[in-house]
């Protein structure tokens, strides 16, 4: 679904439980602050799905919660972003959320990548970053934080 200042929201799948409303609300927001108005779209589909563009774009045979693919300069929009909902919905009973909010967190974590973080060569910034936007967001603890000590 398109919001009116561009971004998309694709939906593969959804689980009938899933609140789409709150993740199109979140992916206008983190367009608006985060990525400063420039746009992107997200497609929220399922664990097959981000296997093969994990296989097919990184070499990497095995499905994967998020991936980020920043768009070629001077592209009007940031990128794309996949996100595993299968992933998302054990993630969010590990850490003891709504899907919704693990949704927001791997969006806000692939967003980043797209405007031009890098956590493996970054030296922290990555970090920083997503730990201040969290805080900002009313988001839980990110990725990074999750599997660093």
């Amino acid at each position: 679904m398109s919001s009116p200042e561009g971004s998309t929201v694709l939906f593969r799948r959804t689980p009938p439980d899933f609140r789409r409303h709150i993740v199109e609300r979140f992916a206008r927001r983190l367009q608006k602050d985060v990525a400063k108005g420039r746009r992107f779209n997200c497609l929220l589909t399922g664990d097959a799905e981000l296997r093969r563009l994990n296989r097919q774009f990184r070499g990497m045979d095995y499905p994967t919660d998020v991936l980020s693919f920043p768009a070629a300069p001077p592209a009007a929009h940031l990128g794309d972003l996949a996100i595993s909902l299968g992933r998302a919905r054990a993630q969010a009973r590990q850490y003891g959320h709504g899907i919704e909010h693990e949704v927001g967190i791997l969006m806000l974590h692939g967003l980043l990548h797209l405007v031009g973080h890098d956590h493996e060569t970054d030296n922290g910034a990555m970090a920083r970053a997503e730990k201040r936007w969290r805080t900002r967001l009313g988001l839980a603890a990110g990725l990074i934080e999750r599997v660093r000590p």
